[in-house]
């Protein structure tokens, strides 16, 4: 397909947008200059496999003229769902695009990419800006528990300007965001993570850095002779076996299959080996927990926890986080993405459990700017926008 050629932006400034092929988005990847951490894992060409029901389309984009012209400035995987009963879609870029967000001319990459999508028939679309918002350290959010209290309700440790002008950038731009400004409940990826700093930190500094509760559960798993280890792919019929208990256990659920575990695993190092790993910890020959990891350039996440009902005063979760901080650490990586945590800072609520045991690692809670959407151009595509958002409320 030829290049979409448009003029964009405030000034005069001319871009291109067209498809581009596997190895062209992963070199950008790669080399993308002035990002130290790299992507999210869910940009990277390889997440389309993950997604059975969705086409998918890599999309790039560059300046025409001046300093750059013809080399890429962004990159985006566009995942597209057809609305049941026509032929529209909607296009979805989790976590992307991946560009620079700095960047003050949004429109001169905004504008083509919208316009390409509604050629391929998109009625609206859903992105996932980069940049965070706001930061939160363990010690602030300990000390601000209390009934009824949310994150929304605490002053900050720290707010990130581009944050600040991206969010206004969209909504200038009539972009929304995805549901509560206080929660982001309506997001299909968590507003609310929570990520421990490696850059700079020794070994030691990661021990130190976990709460007491945190060194004496390890030093538990240790003398009560608990073995980590990396499984493989024969493995995760017991993470999935562990993963259903874990969801019964503590009320909630994720509703993904065996299946879709398989497929995420064996795509994600097929793009690269060793970008998931399986996690296990065993006791007296058992399996008791099992976790998952990523990895994409410098940067880590904790993606998915299971544990047993069971002799859980060994303490195995304990033992594996500490394991893969380790090894995070050990390769380099700047960042541990714990993933995602719920909004509320109340102890007697149930959610608030899973803050509580990442608070340990000392880390901070970091709200990133959701995401956000908007519907395309014309009368029909926004009412086909207000269905469809109908639609997903009562999924």
């Amino acid at each position: 397909m030829s290049a979409l050629l448009v003029t964009a932006g405030c000034g005069p400034r001319q871009a291109w947008l067209r498809p581009v092929d596997t190895e062209t988005y992963r070199s950008f990847l790669a080399s993308r200059p002035g990002s130290a951490l790299g992507p999210g894992f869910l940009q990277c060409p390889s997440w389309a496999r993950v997604k059975p029901g969705w086409q998918s389309r890599l999309l790039g984009w560059g300046p025409r003229e001046g300093a750059g012209a013809g080399e890429l400035s962004g990159v985006a995987l566009v995942l597209l769902r057809q609305f049941p009963g026509t032929r529209k879609s909607f296009a979805y870029l989790p976590e992307g695009p991946v560009t620079d967000w700095a960047d003050p001319d949004v429109d001169a990459w905004l504008t083509p990419l919208l316009h390409h999508l509604r050629r391929l028939g998109a009625f609206a679309v859903r992105i996932g800006p980069s940049p965070a918002h706001r930061r939160w350290d363990a010690a602030a959010v300990k000390g601000a528990t209390g009934l009824g209290r949310r994150l929304s309700d605490v002053l900050a440790c720290e707010v990130d300007p581009l944050g600040t002008v991206v969010a206004e950038r969209l909504r200038a731009r009539g972009w929304q965001r995805c549901g509560d400004d206080r929660d982001g409940d309506a997001d299909a990826q968590p507003r609310h993570v929570f990520r421990v700093p490696l850059a700079g930190r020794s070994t030691d500094d990661l021990w130190s850095g976990l709460n007491q509760e945190w060194r004496r559960n390890i030093r538990r798993a240790e003398k009560s002779g608990v073995e980590v280890g990396v499984g493989g792919p024969e493995d995760l019929p017991e993470f999935f076996r562990l993963l259903t208990l874990t969801e019964e256990r503590d009320g909630f659920r994720l509703g993904r299959s065996l299946e879709y575990y398989r497929r995420q695993y064996e795509a994600l190092n097929a793009e690269q080996p060793g970008r998931m790993k399986l996690y296990l910890a065993r006791h007296e020959g058992e399996v008791l927990a099992a976790h998952t990891m990523i990895t994409v350039g410098r940067r880590v996440w904790y993606q998915t926890g299971a544990s047993a009902n069971h002799r859980r005063e060994v303490r195995p979760s304990n033992a594996l986080q500490w394991r893969m901080l380790r090894d995070a650490h050990a390769q380099g990586a700047l960042e541990y993405d714990m993933r995602g945590v719920p909004s509320t800072l109340d102890p007697e609520d149930r959610a608030f459990g899973l803050t509580r045991w990442k608070l340990g690692t000392g880390g901070q809670v970091v709200e990133t700017l959701g995401e956000w959407e908007t519907a395309l151009d014309g009368t029909a595509n926004h009412a086909l926008y207000r269905a469809f958002r109908l639609y997903m409320a009562r999924r």
